[in-house]
């Protein structure tokens, strides 16, 4: 216990916290997006459940890290290329998301008039959870494999780890709230989260065949990006006030 408040030991957890709450953001814009199509009275259920699930397949891998560390083992080659259990999974976890967002973008755009196929884009809780689940164990994977290299000088990294997921998940159920809400009251924002989880899926297959592409410019893009709607919706606001005068 002792050795979990050592100097080294709080630094670690700050970083993994930290680390955590900016891969977190991919799970609550999933959730966001899936929480939408149920009745309102489920959303925020799913919402809390959603992050739950979060916390438990994270740390699963952490008490499995045994069997974690496995999964970089090269199970076939393809030209020379060697491809793990990892691979196949952030792969696989890339063209759900691909295929998801793009599922949800084409529904949104072409169908938006239509009821018969908005009706059609309701969903169940147990189908949004399965598929929040589904994308957690894919992000999970690679933040687990990613924290067993930053308390590698630990001597029981195990706690530290668990800790840093469990206060992440903390604060993303304090502002995921907002963020769905506020996600769900700007139709603009939907489609950009969508987009966002283009990207993130192209994040995933391009690591999956082993190009590096540095996080920090994804994240770097989605910033940049949702900056330019907050400024886009703030300079419609007075168009807006003016066309209510108007009518």
């Amino acid at each position: 216990m002792m050795d979990f408040f050592s100097t080294e030991a709080l630094i670690a957890l700050f970083t993994l916290t930290s680390l955590e709450v900016v891969l977190g953001i991919d799970n609550v814009i999933f959730i966001a997006i899936l929480a939408g199509k149920l009745p309102e009275s489920q959303r925020d259920y799913a919402r809390k459940m959603g992050l739950a699930l979060a916390v438990v397949s994270r740390a699963m891998l952490v008490l499995a890290i045994g069997f974690v560390m496995q999964l970089n083992q090269p199970l076939f080659s393809v030209f020379g290329t060697g491809f793990s259990g990892k691979d196949m999974i952030l792969v696989l976890g890339g063209l759900f998301l691909l295929g998801k967002a793009t599922w949800e973008i084409h529904r949104k755009i072409e169908h938006a008039t239509d009821p018969e196929s908005a009706a059609l884009g309701i969903t169940t809780l147990k189908a949004v959870l399965t598929q929040v689940l589904i994308v957690d164990v894919v992000f999970s994977l690679d933040s687990v494999i990613t924290a067993v290299g930053m308390t590698e000088g630990l001597k029981n990294p195990i706690p530290v780890m668990i800790a840093a997921i469990v206060i992440s998940v903390a604060a993303m159920l304090v502002f995921s709230k907002a963020i769905v809400s506020f996600i769900e009251r700007h139709p603009a924002l939907k489609i950009l989260a969508l987009s966002f989880l283009l990207l993130i899926g192209t994040l995933l297959v391009a690591e999956g065949f082993h190009q590096k592409i540095p996080k920090g410019y994804v994240y770097f893009a989605m910033a940049f990006c949702l900056g330019v709607e907050m400024l886009q919706m703030k300079a419609g606001k007075p168009v807006a006030r003016e066309v209510t005068k108007a009518t």
